[in-house]
């Protein structure tokens, strides 16, 4: 098999294996997550954190976004012309569905993501070496491709693999956390 082949039998399984865990389940992983990613010093020390708006069977980011956007800048991506954009969160009042019915930021004032110094990512898939498989329209990794910001990957336990197939455009993660490590 090629490596696209690959990748679409991992999201596959990945997707099976979504499959099998509840949205109350998913909300206490999500938990300790997150709670694993505030207790980092990239956290700690990050003033503007891009983070997502999370779909099921992510990572579970609204209460987290809710409890941080007041003492922290925090940024949400916005699909524009088939690029990642990042917009200043404002919160929940400010939100709409946008592209893939995603919940992102109502106004439009993008920052360049050189001023973000924190960002966290999702993924379908991650490995023990931080290399990240998304849904396979290189959204991420367009963006992350012209940052320096620490890039921190978040998922659960079960999308941890042995391998992701890896390109050279594809743009590693510095930290990987699930609910029971940090890579």
């Amino acid at each position: 098999m090629d490596k696209k082949e690959i990748k679409k039998t991992i999201r596959k399984e990945i997707a099976h294996l979504k499959k099998n865990h509840t949205m109350e389940w998913q909300e206490k992983m999500s938990a300790l997550i997150l709670s694993k990613l505030e207790e980092t010093d990239q956290f700690r020390n990050a003033r503007s954190i891009a983070i997502y708006h999370a779909i099921p069977g992510e990572v579970q980011t609204e209460s987290f976004i809710n409890k941080w956007h007041k003492a922290k800048q925090i940024y949400l991506p916005v699909i524009e012309n088939d690029l990642l954009k990042l917009q200043p969160y404002h919160g929940p009042d400010n939100l709409k569905a946008g592209v893939f019915g995603i919940l992102e930021p109502a106004s439009n004032h993008p920052v360049d993501v050189s001023d973000i110094s924190l960002i966290i990512v999702p993924g379908v898939a991650f490995d023990k070496n931080r290399n990240r498989m998304g849904r396979g329209k290189g959204y991420y990794d367009k963006l992350l491709k012209h940052s320096q910001a620490c890039k921190i990957g978040i998922c659960y336990e079960f999308q941890l693999i042995d391998e992701v197939p890896s390109e050279s455009f594809d743009v590693p993660m510095d930290v990987v956390i699930t609910e029971s490590k940090v890579i």
